[in-house]
């Protein structure tokens, strides 16, 4: 299914938009995560991603391949490109919003910026062996998310969530680590890493080589799941002047302070 609709929920800031936030959730993650964001973002209509399986879309399969799910949310973008688009992806969702704004550089439409929340600029590691992620099962999945955070333990024992959200959770997870990123096509956006400075948990993705624009690295108080108390608001609106204007990045340029 690919109706534009389908896709996204969107919120807008209460102005006249004059750019578009699309919000990529995480791994057994939904659209309303990032609910409320907008109120925060001068200007902003976000666009967050409703991915099969879940939701409103409960009745659809959970996506498997990452990349094919990456080229249906660039379809179903192509009516929102009228406005500068920026994207944010938070763990599993970098990753989506990195093949994303992949296959909207390759049909035409050059996004402005890439934030990679979750995420380490870092060497890619060995990928994991395909019968690990197939053997995932439900107390696994359990243990794991108790570890990174973001989920009680009591919602992790509640019998409707483990019947309702544990299949999507489980399916996401092993269609991440499924994934195989390619070196390129290389992006011609800027990329802001956001990673919170307790995140054991950080994706690691060679994002300085992802792209020909600067790439910028930010720490967070927090740890895997740091934007659930402190979105980062602060460095999404210090390069709202670039996305809107089209002002170039540099020494001069707001994304300037936020590099290490």
């Amino acid at each position: 299914m690919n109706d534009p609709e389908i896709w996204f929920q969107r919120w807008a800031s209460g102005l006249t938009p004059t750019y578009r936030l699309v919000c990529f959730p995480h791994a057994g993650g939904s659209a309303t995560f990032y609910r409320g964001w907008a109120a925060h973002l001068p200007g902003a209509e976000v666009l967050a991603v409703r991915y099969p399986g879940r939701a409103e879309r409960i009745e659809e399969p959970p996506p498997a391949d990452l990349k094919r799910l990456a080229r249906d949310i660039a379809e179903a973008l192509a009516p929102w490109t009228d406005l500068p688009i920026a994207l944010f992806g938070h763990s599993m969702g970098a990753a989506v919003a990195l093949e994303t704004a992949r296959a909207l550089e390759a049909a035409g439409t050059r996004i402005r910026h890439l934030f990679a929340s979750g995420s380490r600029d870092a060497p890619l590691p060995d990928p994991a062996d395909p019968a690990d992620s197939a053997d995932t099962d439900e107390r696994a999945t359990i243990e794991q998310l108790a570890s990174i955070g973001g989920t009680s333990r009591e919602m992790l024992e509640d019998p409707m969530f483990r019947e309702l959200v544990l299949p999507y959770v489980i399916a996401d997870s092993r269609m991440f680590h499924a994934y195989r990123m390619s070196t390129d096509p290389i992006l011609h956006s800027p990329v802001t890493v956001l990673t919170g400075d307790r995140d054991d948990h950080a994706d690691l993705r060679p994002w300085g080589t992802l792209t020909v624009a600067p790439v910028a690295r930010h720490m967070v108080p927090g740890d895997h799941f740091y934007l659930v108390d402190e979105p980062p608001y602060d460095v999404l609106n210090a390069v709202r002047p670039a996305l809107v204007d089209r002002q170039p990045f540099g020494s001069d340029s707001p994304e300037s302070r936020y590099a290490s």
